[in-house]
């Protein structure tokens, strides 16, 4: 038999509010998905994967001049040229597609670090503001997912531009200065 003084442990309640612990959590998702797409996608296509100087004083570092980015990017490219053995006609039709990406997701990135202070400002009020949170978390996953949809498109432009042979190669060269976790 069972003792009615010993009930079943109940379920903690759910609070309706999400925790700052997820809050952190979606945050630091939407912020490594953005600065995936930004960063690391523009450098994989662009450059091969290299230190080419987007670590000193680039995307990694201090902002980059957009009046700079046209002669920083031709200086990746020739390092993708000679990579991947392109021709003539590849060289003239990917430098396009790529410089146009970066123009397009350069803005992106810097929306996406002007928002850092205002995160640290939300946060170290003296009362949370729920909702300022909220709209903030969701301006950025838009714009990470903004950004998402450029690389793609900018991703799939480069390969329509390589064959099947130059892809294979290139992906086998980013695997290997990546490691085996890629």
């Amino acid at each position: 038999m069972t003792d009615p003084a010993i009930t079943p442990e109940q379920p903690p309640a759910s609070s309706p509010a999400p925790s700052r612990r997820r809050f952190f959590r979606w945050a630091a998702i939407a912020t490594a998905v953005a600065a995936l797409a930004t960063v690391v996608g523009l450098k994989a296509y662009a450059h091969v994967g290299g230190f080419g100087g987007w670590h000193r004083g680039g995307l990694m570092g201090a902002h980059l001049d957009p009046a700079r980015l046209d002669e920083h990017i031709d200086r990746m490219l020739k390092h993708l040229y000679v990579e991947i053995d392109a021709t003539e006609a590849q060289k003239q039709a990917l430098a396009p597609v790529v410089k146009a990406a970066a123009r397009d997701l350069l803005p992106m990135h810097d929306r996406l670090h002007s928002t850092r202070g205002q995160a640290v400002a939300l946060l170290t009020q003296p009362t949370i503001d729920r909702a300022a949170l909220e709209s903030l978390r969701a301006s950025q996953l838009a714009i990470a997912e903004q950004a998402s949809k450029r690389l793609a498109q900018a991703l799939a432009d480069v390969a329509d531009v390589l064959t099947p042979e130059q892809r294979k190669a290139l992906a086998e060269r980013l695997a290997h200065r990546h490691g085996p976790h890629g």
